[in-house]
């Protein structure tokens, strides 16, 4: 599947293993929140990057003392109408203020991406061959903002008020 990150196709360094995989003595990981807190121990004695996979009834806090050890953090989305991943992201991002790369893996599709963007989401995981383009029109659609998010852009009230003032 084709890694979206900074709007273009990259090559992914990372591997998911499963819960029942073996673990591999070298490379980037990326394992469960379940296996994490199992292994936790033996994982970060390999000495190579580690990331998480969350699924959307896992606790984000359950993670907050091991954020700076993670690189990346994986949320899946096994469903596109199962919302929980966005409010996964703002929280990681704003409360947490974990600065590791935050990807979006699963069902994601072209109308989620500029809001996943927003929440603070920096790679995607998306199943279209035009993977590149998809994203630049997604991104690039809206130059107005309503609400703030995780990006931190100007909404349209601030700005109202910074001309006006």
């Amino acid at each position: 599947m084709p890694l979206l990150k900074y709007g273009r196709v990259i090559d992914d360094p990372w591997h998911f293993v499963g819960d029942d995989d073996a673990v591999p003595a070298e490379g980037h990981i990326v394992v469960s929140l379940k296996r994490w807190a199992a292994d936790r121990e033996a994982l970060i004695a390999r000495g190579w990057p580690l990331g998480v996979r969350l699924e959307p009834a896992d606790l984000v806090e359950t993670l907050e003392s091991d954020l700076a050890r993670l690189e990346l953090i994986e949320v899946d989305f096994p469903k596109f109408n199962d919302g929980r991943g966005y409010s996964t992201a703002r929280l990681l991002r704003q409360r947490y203020r974990y600065e590791g790369e935050l990807r979006a893996v699963g069902r994601i599709l072209r109308d989620q991406l500029l809001y996943l963007h927003r929440c603070g989401f920096d790679a995607f995981e998306i199943a279209r061959e035009d993977a590149a383009e998809t994203w630049i029109k997604a991104v690039s659609e809206f130059g107005a903002w309503y609400q703030r998010a995780a990006d931190e852009r100007q909404t349209v009230n601030s700005l109202r008020h910074r001309r006006a003032g």
